[in-house]
């Protein structure tokens, strides 16, 4: 195997090292492609501070969904994303379950709570296409409030988007087997097996009803201003990098 001379260097660098012998068993390509993963994160990421600079003193806001199959990754591309930058300027937000009064209120009212103000960037790990695939699938919505909310997300998104709101729509997307494998590893790992919800645990029997589900929200949603970026998610590393050089490439900071 012959490796060039920028090769040998990365692997001969601490970090190089790290992966080289992070096995018992040597690996010099795995060791090559996880130095070369997180050389680049690590650019990506020095290079979202000088955009979360821009949006702190051009006061912009700046809004990203992150959808997906359960197990997708989302919340690890999240986590790698917000890694470094400045947390007194980004949120992270994760809805739960909507409260008897929320269930009350106009379905977007509760994500509008959680837009970002000037100089700030929100991530929503799941958004308001919840209503879109998750609950018409797990029978969480009624059909009338489904097709409500089809009749009005464009519209809302084009309201946002008039209020000098950036919007980035991440779809990642990974096979039925890799959900299968990461449900499996996620149950043996006594550190993980907390993420398993009855949602996840009833995914793969629901395959093709969320395939149907997504497929409408892609045909219906997928507007010009508001597109999705869809990301083949079945290798985590690629599509961390995917997103953010996309963020990057996105915003004109």
């Amino acid at each position: 195997m012959a490796l060039s001379d920028a090769e040998l260097e990365l692997l001969n660098s601490p970090l190089g090292l790290k992966y080289l012998f992070a096995d018992k068993k040597t690996d010099v390509l795995k060791a090559l492609r996880l130095a070369n993963y997180e050389q680049r994160l690590r650019d990506l990421q020095a290079e979202l501070i000088q955009l979360q600079e821009w949006v702190i003193d051009q006061q912009k806001k700046v809004v990203i969904l992150f959808e997906g199959r359960d197990a997708a990754g989302k919340g690890g591309a999240i986590r790698r994303i917000a890694a470094h930058i400045n947390p007194r300027h980004y949120r992270i937000i994760a809805l739960p379950k909507p409260t008897e009064e929320e269930s009350g209120q106009w379905y977007f009212q509760r994500y509008v709570n959680h837009l970002p103000k000037p100089g700030e960037m929100v991530f929503f790990d799941r958004s308001w296409y919840n209503r879109a695939v998750v609950e018409p699938v797990n029978g969480f919505c009624t059909a009338e409030q489904y097709e409500t909310f089809m009749a009005q997300v464009n519209d809302f998104e084009r309201m946002l988007q008039s209020s000098d709101t950036y919007l980035i729509k991440f779809y990642f997307s990974i096979t039925k087997e890799e959900q299968a494998r990461r449900f499996a590893d996620i149950k043996s790992s006594p550190l993980k097996r907390w993420k398993m919800t009855p949602v996840d645990e009833a995914a793969q029997g629901l395959w093709d009803e969320y395939t149907s589900y997504k497929e409408r929200m892609f045909k219906e949603t997928h507007t010009e201003n508001a597109p999705w970026i869809i990301i083949q998610a079945d290798q985590k590393t690629k599509a961390r990098l995917e997103a953010l050089e996309h963020v990057l490439k996105s915003l004109p900071y």
